[in-house]
């Protein structure tokens, strides 16, 4: 693997040479593309050059061994042994640097969240657990947009889908997909039971309409009235807006917005980030284990997490993971939780690195989807 790191270095120089030469500086879309590329690369370079110069100095630390003084022996191990984690360590980090990424990782996201089994309190859930995302949206500097909502008529939400923007949002979300159950005493009990609901969260990548085009005999759009709690009319005009995709039969609908047009465009959004996910999941469903376990898309299907009030802990099932730190999790302190879980599933990928057969290859692919 080491030998093919030459090439990546070989390609950043080449990258350093065309960025300075005046023809490409003046086509400003190649030379914005080269620069995406050398700068992708530049931290794959910059440990591998590390790992040279230890590979170097720990050379010359064996050396030292043949010295014959007793005193620089013992240096010359001493510094062999602190080359030699620092080598282990290099190889790891390039092994990851050089693992495929999920193209998506760099996308906004669109959250869906809808209340499951549970009634009014998988509904009150709901809407902790978007407060929760809006909370650590903001701790980040993105911004939240939502596109569609139906609350109950206690405080809670039925369903929401926002789209969030912001760097790097898909790749610090999309591990909240699936059922997320929620373990607690609804205020309407008397006898002080714990009560067990659940709320499903989807995570998508947002779509750009070069990948997802949508023609217009394709969809069937319906305009009505929108609507609040309870199905009463809060608009007096038709503003809301339900776009079915005829070929799939999705169907979305929008109301939040007083304007049928800014509807309709929140709409189409929705459409395409689940014409998308749509579009990966059949890919993964083709993808070998191999595959599905380097790029570490989530599975909407499955329990993913436990919030039980009581004990004021919070589990995630899929790594073993509690952390009785209840409260501060809801106010959208989760990157301990997001941490954990990137570094399991890189993990899972480290593992069936000897099977990637030409990781640069795979990189640049998907540099060149990104």
């Amino acid at each position: 693997m080491f030998d093919k790191l030459k090439g990546v270095e070989e390609r950043f120089l080449e990258l350093e040479k065309n960025l300075s030469d005046p023809k490409i500086v003046q086509n400003r879309e190649t030379y914005q593309k080269y620069i995406r590329e050398h700068a992708d690369l530049s931290k794959v370079v910059e440990v591998f050059r590390s790992y040279k110069q230890t590979v170097k100095e720990l050379d010359d630390s064996m050396e030292l061994l043949k010295d014959g003084d007793p005193d620089i022996e013992d240096l010359a191990r001493d510094e062999i042994e602190r080359l030699n984690l620092k080598k282990e360590n290099l190889e790891k980090d390039l092994t990851k640097l050089l693992m495929p990424r999920d193209p998506n990782d760099e996308k906004n996201v669109l959250i869906e969240i809808r209340a499951g089994t549970g009634g009014e309190e998988a509904g009150l859930f709901a809407s902790d657990l978007f407060r929760m995302y809006s909370r650590y949206a903001e701790s980040k500097g993105w911004k939240i947009e939502v596109m569609n909502h139906h609350a109950t008529g206690v405080g809670g939400l039925k369903e929401i889908v926002a789209m969030v923007h912001g760097k790097r949002a898909y790749s610090r979300l999309k591990y909240e997909s699936g059922t997320h159950r929620v373990q607690r005493v609804p205020t309407t009990e008397t006898q002080g039971r714990v009560h067990t609901s659940a709320v499903t969260v989807a995570v998508l990548p947002e779509a750009e309409d070069v990948e997802v085009h949508i023609d217009s005999g394709e969809i069937k759009v319906d305009v009505y009235r929108s609507t609040g709690p309870g199905g009463q009319s809060v608009n007096t005009t038709d503003s809301a807006v339900r776009i079915t995709h005829l070929p799939t039969g999705l169907v979305v609908t929008c109301q939040d917005e007083k304007s049928q047009l800014k509807n309709r465009s929140k709409a189409m959004k929705v459409l395409r980030a689940r014409l998308l996910d749509r579009m990966i999941q059949e890919q993964n469903e083709k993808r070998s284990e191999e595959r599905k376990s380097q790029v570490g898309t989530g599975d909407r299907s499955e329990r993913i997490g436990t919030y039980n009030f009581p004990q004021g802990r919070v589990t995630d099932h899929r790594i073993g993971l509690t952390l009785y730190k209840l409260e501060s999790i809801l106010q959208g302190e989760i990157d301990e939780i997001i941490n954990e879980l990137t570094t399991f599933y890189q993990t899972q990928a480290l593992q069936n690195a000897e099977s990637i057969k030409d990781p640069i290859k795979d990189r640049r692919t998907s540099m060149d989807h990104s």
